[in-house]
């Protein structure tokens, strides 16, 4: 929301300097986010006129201008490349060390062709004042030189932003923000009545609302004999001010009333308009050339304003092309409405209309300033436009529903930990527009219209504190007890955080990337689905809601690799979508690996062994599984993969089939290929909410790692087995003979080969042994291993290799 000083003393009478202004909007909770003073910013620039303007002796398109600045000293040199350069001229001049907002340079001395500059002519696109830029300013012959440029042309008018809380309707208007200031103490409010203009006619056109849920209100007068044309001066100057470009009096009246009163407006060429007008739900089919230049297929949840031709305007949202009003415009109908705030949502969003007139219906405009507004707009209309009104039409409620609250004063201490004086308290709500009735310690507070988000005691309280001062809230610490603290982070967000810090640790370079793909990127790894597709996507590649992370990390290793940095690693910790229902939605930790990127440090290696492979990946998804508290141990890794991997260098992590983690391995050549990325590319992905959480114990705390005073033991055991057979399965047979003596089974050795007969492989274990209570004999020990080889027999079918 923007709005200009002296806009703001229209509403309130106030001598307080702007930064104590900005300083107290803050505080009551309209936060000041950018001003803008142009007088302050262009305070060096001065009026000048141009004495001389030679042709430049080494550039055919420059001139060499001698300047007066007006300080009485001798003339200024400036080189000017402007065609509009020429004696006599009066402009605008920079001496050296100003800053140029336009350029984002700050001037100095400087030499152009040979020829010494000692300041500069400057544009209107310079001073970023307007656009235009194709020549230096040209001000009128009387304008005085050497005075300062933005005091001469009444740029001392400062702009302030602000950033609104949803449920500030009623500060979408400076005349809502003004009130909220006079009951700081900043000043003295400005609320004229609104008196009604008599209608000297009846108005003509009718209107019929069918949906009063849609429409709770609906107020129209038509004016004749209108004459628009450019609004006065002081319009287009506060529209330009914030940023609106003035089109012609009719439309500026309706802009300035949103931005004044929060009150939208919409404005028919009544000669446009055939035969009465009805509010109701657009039909299939129906389509509307609106204002913004672009056709809209409607549906029936739409709410429209339609006549005998068909749709008019999208209701609360936008009018249309073929009833807006023009230079020729004679008759004007005038609308001031309420609508429904969810429709008028609903609508925006699914449009993708982002409309002033919706900022403000979907939040809930007053409803009892529906029909002063209209008033407000006719005197505006007549006095410069002229015309003849008629009377008004008013269909439906014209006032809100009285909201009357019970409101105990203990309530303001209670929730908030200030004593706030009862005299104080009712002050402040009355200059709120709030009505406190009763003596104590229950009151009753009536809520005013235009406050539509105050429904109960707290946002009392919030009202008196956040103008009382929150500051003199009482830091007040929070009573620890004797119980534990509850944790303030889910299982999923500790894990989310110790995925990143584990990748991280790895030496992987964290990115964030688009949360939208393209469609045959989605459909290349499973998404794509219509219910994934984004109704109105920023940009046509990004169509479709991700089912994975890898697409955007893949993008980006390529991007990298294309700019000649192909050794990269990446990760990303983020929301993946696979299903329309919101359970499949999930929380993901993938990363990519490129070129020599590998484990052991990015770069080339004079062994090669800095080259990213299959088992960088593995031991990426193990660390992130490890990290987010997976059960290492209950862990199963699966040859295969995705279709989107390499079948024969990928592997699946599971927890069991029906729990599966993730998948690691080398990108399929065709997938690559798709994806128009440059391969071999590692990758892994594992979803962060399929980690079981670990199960709590209720017994005595022990400690989590018993160290053994004894030396540990190392077998090795090789086993012949059937080619199908898996390491994984020879590991789980071997660390199941004795969980408490046995800490360590891993495969250092698979041989398929000569002494080996078809069909069959060597695979080769190394058992570590840890006794804990004594050192083992040679015969206890080779009990243990009689036990794991009779074990992993009896699960694979092995036997012992000679």
């Amino acid at each position: 929301m923007k709005f200009t000083l002296s806009w703001l003393k229209d509403h309130l009478d106030t001598d307080e300097p702007l930064e104590k202004l900005a300083d107290k909007l803050t505080m009551i909770g309209l936060e000041v986010e950018n001003i803008e003073d142009k007088a302050k910013a262009l305070k060096a620039f001065t009026i000048a006129k141009v004495i001389s303007a030679e042709q430049h002796p080494n550039a055919d398109r420059l001139r060499v201008c001698m300047v007066d600045t007006g300080n009485g000293a001798a003339p200024v040199q400036v080189v000017c490349g402007a065609p509009n350069a020429r004696a006599g001229l009066v402009s605008v001049f920079s001496p050296p060390g100003t800053y140029i907002p336009g350029k984002d340079i700050t001037l100095g001395v400087g030499t152009i062709r040979g020829v010494e500059s000692r300041g500069m002519l400057c544009s209107a696109a310079e001073l970023q004042i307007s656009n235009d830029h194709d020549g230096i300013m040209e001000l009128p012959a009387d304008a005085p030189i050497g005075a300062g440029y933005a005091e001469w042309a009444a740029l001392g008018d400062p702009v302030v932003e602000i950033n609104l809380t949803p449920n500030r309707q009623d500060c979408t208007g400076v005349h809502g923000i003004a009130r909220d200031l006079a009951a700081a103490d900043m000043g003295k409010f400005k609320d004229p009545t609104i008196k009604p203009v008599k209608g000297e006619f009846p108005c003509p056109v009718k209107v019929t609302v069918e949906d009063a849920a849609l429409c709770p209100g609906f107020a129209l007068r038509l004016v004749r004999g209108v004459k628009n044309g450019p609004s006065p001066e002081w319009l287009q100057k506060r529209l330009t001010a914030i940023g609106l470009r003035p089109i012609n009096a009719l439309v500026d009246i309706t802009n300035f009333m949103t931005y004044d009163r929060a009150r939208p407006l919409h404005v028919f060429d009544a000669k446009k308009v055939k035969g009465n007008l009805v509010v109701r739900r657009a039909r299939d089919g129906e389509t509307l050339l609106a204002l913004d230049g672009r056709t809209y297929n409607l549906e029936p949840a739409i709410c429209v304003i339609a006549d005998e031709h068909g749709v008019e305007s999208l209701a609360g949202i936008m009018g249309g092309e073929a009833s807006g009003c023009d230079e020729d415009t004679t008759d004007v109908l005038i609308e001031s409405a309420l609508w429904n705030e969810i429709n008028i949502a609903q609508t925006g969003r699914k449009l993708g209309i982002n409309s002033d007139a919706r900022y403000r219906f979907e939040r809930g405009v007053d409803p009892a300033f529906m029909v002063p507004g209209l008033e407000l707009a006719t005197r505006l209309v007549m006095e410069m436009c002229g015309g003849t009104p008629s009377e008004n039409v008013v269909v439906g409620k014209a006032f809100g529903d009285d909201r009357v609250i019970d409101f105990p004063l203990t309530e303001v201490k209670r929730l908030s930990g200030i004593e706030v004086p009862q005299p104080e308290m009712k002050r402040i709500l009355s200059h709120l527009g709030f009505m406190m009735a009763g003596p104590g310690p229950v009151v009753k507070v009536a809520v005013p219209s235009w406050r539509t988000d105050v429904h109960g005691k707290a946002d009392i309280v919030e009202e008196v504190v956040r103008i009382y001062g929150v500051d003199k809230v009482p830091m007040t610490p929070f009573e620890r007890g004797a119980d534990a603290r509850k944790p303030v982070l889910t299982p999923l967000q500790l894990r989310t955080r110790r995925a990143r810090r584990a990748l991280a640790s790895r030496g992987i370079i964290e990115a964030v990337t688009w949360s939208f793909i393209t469609k045959p990127a989605a459909e290349l790894f499973g998404g794509g689905q219509r219910e994934l597709e984004v109704a109105n996507p920023i940009a046509s590649d990004l169509s479709d809601m991700r089912p994975t992370l890898l697409a955007g990390l893949i993008a980006a290793a390529q991007a990298n690799a294309d700019r000649g940095f192909g050794d990269v690693a990446l990760f990303e910790v983020g929301q993946v979508f696979k299903g329309d229902r919101p359970q499949d939605q999930f929380m993901a930790a993938s990363g990519v690996r490129r070129g020599f990127a590998s484990s052991e440090g990015l770069g080339r290696h004079w062994s090669g062994s800095a080259q990213a492979d299959v088992f960088d990946a593995k031991a990426d998804a193990l660390a992130v599984l490890a990290a987010a508290g997976a059960p290492m141990q209950a862990l199963q890794i699966v040859a295969g993969g995705p279709a989107w991997l390499h079948p024969g260098r990928s592997g699946t992590i599971q927890i069991g089939p029906q729990n599966v983690l993730g998948h690691f391995g080398e990108m399929h050549p065709r997938a690559l290929e798709a994806l128009g990325a440059d391969g071999p590319l590692m990758v892994f992905e594992v979803i962060l909410d399929r980690v079981p959480e670990a199960k709590k114990k209720p017994t005595r705390a022990k400690p989590v790692i018993e160290l053994s005073a004894f030396q540990p033991v190392s077998r090795d055991f090789a086993f012949i087995v059937d080619h199908s057979v898996k390491g994984g399965d020879i590991v789980r047979a071997a660390q199941g003979v004795d969980k408490k003596l046995i800490t360590g089974v891993n495969v250092f050795d698979v041989y398929e080969g000569k002494g080996i007969e078809d069909g069959k492989k060597s695979i080769a274990i190394a058992v570590t042994i840890q006794p804990r209570e004594k050192t083992l004999t040679d015969q206890e020990i080779e009990a243990v291993a009689a036990k794991i080889v009779a074990e992993v027999t009896k699960k694979t079918g092995g036997t012992l290799r000679g």
